[in-house]
């Protein structure tokens, strides 16, 4: 169980369910009932899951090359690497999207296809071992999760949607540059081009600090339309204290103060997300 629960990145999974909901939430227009919800909301987890033991299957020969991945299971033959999985992958992304379509509508459905197809596809096989670049057009995986929520809602997305789908954009980025630092030895041995192995510890973390900054500014742009102080209040502390470990971080690159970067950056994801689906429920 330890084992299929690692293949599938179940917390990287909540963590895109939940972006999901706060899509769902934050999105007006026809109200769903609970099934259809529960159904949008587990969908993306599924293929969310599906997406991240893709990635384990591709990444077999660099997971076993570095000290953070190569407990994973198809590098220590807990799992079976072999084309079972591949069906398995592919029945999760089909079923994902179809109990989305039927349940919702057509554009929920895509994005939900494009959230794992970016995450598995673009970012994994396409650009992970090519360009520093590969993080920032991954995000937009996360991105595909709002917009998914917001689509069941209504298949124009609003503004408070579109705003916390750019607030995952730009979470993704100083996120992993965060946890590249901190594992800089591991990427490098697997010639993995992640930005502090690229330009050094000094200069990613300057480029965290920016980035942190473009994002807790997003982060306060739903305040401008219908959401409200309680939101406001979680977000803007949540920012807070990513900008401070962010700060810390320039001070003195290390892997303790990335870490603690990298930890930080989750504290603000939690609050943006749960402040955006709390202050809908309170005004509820």
């Amino acid at each position: 169980m330890r084992a299929v629960l690692n293949l599938f990145k179940v917390r990287i999974g909540v963590a895109i369910a939940l972006a999901a909901a706060a899509g769902l939430a934050v999105e007006p227009g026809t109200r769903l009932g609970f099934v259809e919800k529960s159904i949008l909301v587990l969908c993306v987890l599924m293929a969310s899951a599906a997406a991240g033991a893709f990635n384990q299957y591709v990444e077999r020969d660099l997971d076993v090359k570095m000290a953070r991945t190569n407990k994973r299971p198809f590098v220590t033959g807990a799992l079976k690497h072999g084309p079972f999985w591949l069906w398995v992958i592919g029945a999760m992304v089909a079923f994902s999207c179809t109990a989305v379509l039927l349940s919702t509508n057509f554009v929920a459905a895509l994005y939900v296809f494009l959230g794992a197809f970016t995450y598995g596809v673009v970012y994994t096989v396409w650009l992970k071992r090519r360009t520093w670049w590969n993080i920032v057009v991954g995000g937009l995986a996360g991105s595909f999760a709002v917009l998914a929520g917001a689509a069941a809602v209504s298949p124009a997305p609003g503004p408070e949607a579109m705003a916390l789908a750019l607030v995952l954009f730009l979470w993704t980025p100083p996120h992993f540059w965060s946890l590249a630092i901190a594992c800089r030895a591991d990427y490098a041995a697997a010639g993995v081009p992640m930005l502090p192995v690229v330009v050094g510890d000094a200069r990613a973390a300057r480029a965290i600090h920016l980035s942190a900054w473009l994002l807790v500014a997003a982060s306060l742009l739903p305040a401008l339309f219908s959401m409200g102080i309680p939101y406001l209040a979680s977000a803007a502390a949540g920012g807070a204290f990513f900008l401070v470990r962010c700060r810390s971080l320039v001070q003195q690159p290390s892997r303790e103060t990335a870490r603690a970067a990298f930890l930080a950056s989750l504290v603000q994801l939690a609050a943006v997300l749960f402040g955006a689906i709390a202050d809908v429920a309170l005004r509820a």
